[in-house]
């Protein structure tokens, strides 16, 4: 799919009440991938991940791509002046072509390239205030409150670790913050990028998890809210588990959440998005 983000009117992609402190767990994360990835041996670099066709490495070089466009994207958004480089921009073949594109160099060099891309994110970041974390910038689905690109950049980078760390054997912990925060990204993305696709279709659907505690109602249409849960939405398509498993599942590193068939556009939304639908 190529992608056509919203830039003007409302932003595509809401969360209610707003996560405005998302700096904390998403550079947790970064730095948490760069001191794992600075015990790695050359076997573990060139181990295959959980991304077809990707070495550790690999996803590293995508990281660091990433991690630049996050840093232009919110540093332009706080100024006042949003980026618009995703017109037309492809998020399944695009990186797997700028990943082959990379010059091959030495993995202490690309270990430092994320590190590097890290403190440049922390420092896009700095001293944000609510008003400035509610400015817009850049996601792939258009122009969000900085808060929601930060979300993206957050689930983005902790379901790559996870890409990296599982088949190793190595442990990532599920930090409760990090989790809560991927997961209400997880389950927004792919409905956002059906809704600026052009679908017109409408419905919403609740999801409960554990560890941490979450209650969570997704409203689906030409505009994607991401709320918590309350007495009034007894009766709505339901999807439960465990926080990690779940935000694998909607990322598409495990099977589609289990609800009616005629309520999976909803949940298997990144994977219609990604023409990747069974």
């Amino acid at each position: 799919m190529q992608l056509t983000p919203r830039y003007e009117g409302t932003p595509v992609l809401r969360f209610d009440p707003p996560v405005t402190d998302t700096a904390a767990p998403l550079l947790r994360q970064r730095r948490r991938l760069v001191a794992t990835l600075a015990t790695f041996d050359p076997d573990q670099w060139a181990a295959p991940s959980r991304c077809a066709g990707w070495a550790c490495r690999d996803v590293v070089s995508h990281l660091v791509s990433v991690n630049a466009f996050w840093t232009a994207s919110i540093t332009a958004g706080r100024a006042g002046t949003p980026t618009r480089f995703l017109a037309g921009f492809d998020p399944v073949a695009t990186p797997a072509q700028m990943v082959a594109g990379e010059p091959d160099v030495p993995d202490g060099e690309r270990l430092a390239r994320l590190t590097d891309t890290t403190e440049s994110l922390a420092a896009a970041l700095d001293g944000l205030d609510a008003a400035g974390w509610a400015r817009l910038a850049e996601a792939p689905p258009g122009h969000e409150a900085i808060s929601e690109v930060a979300a993206h950049a957050l689930w983005d980078g902790w379901i790559h670790e996870r890409d990296i760390c599982r088949p190793l054997g190595i442990h990532v912990p599920a930090v409760a913050d990090e989790v809560g925060v991927a997961l209400r990204y997880a389950v927004s993305v792919g409905p956002a990028l059906l809704a600026i696709s052009g679908s017109d279709r409408t419905g919403a659907f609740r999801v409960r998890a554990t560890q941490p505690d979450l209650d969570l109602v997704v409203e689906v249409g030409p505009d994607v809210v991401v709320r918590d849960a309350s007495a009034g939405d007894d009766g709505l398509p339901e999807v439960e588990g465990d926080a990690v498993e779940l935000v694998e599942s909607f990322s598409l590193r495990s099977g589609p959440p289990d609800v009616a068939a005629a309520d999976r556009w909803m949940v298997d939304a990144l994977a219609i998005a990604f023409d990747q639908a069974g």
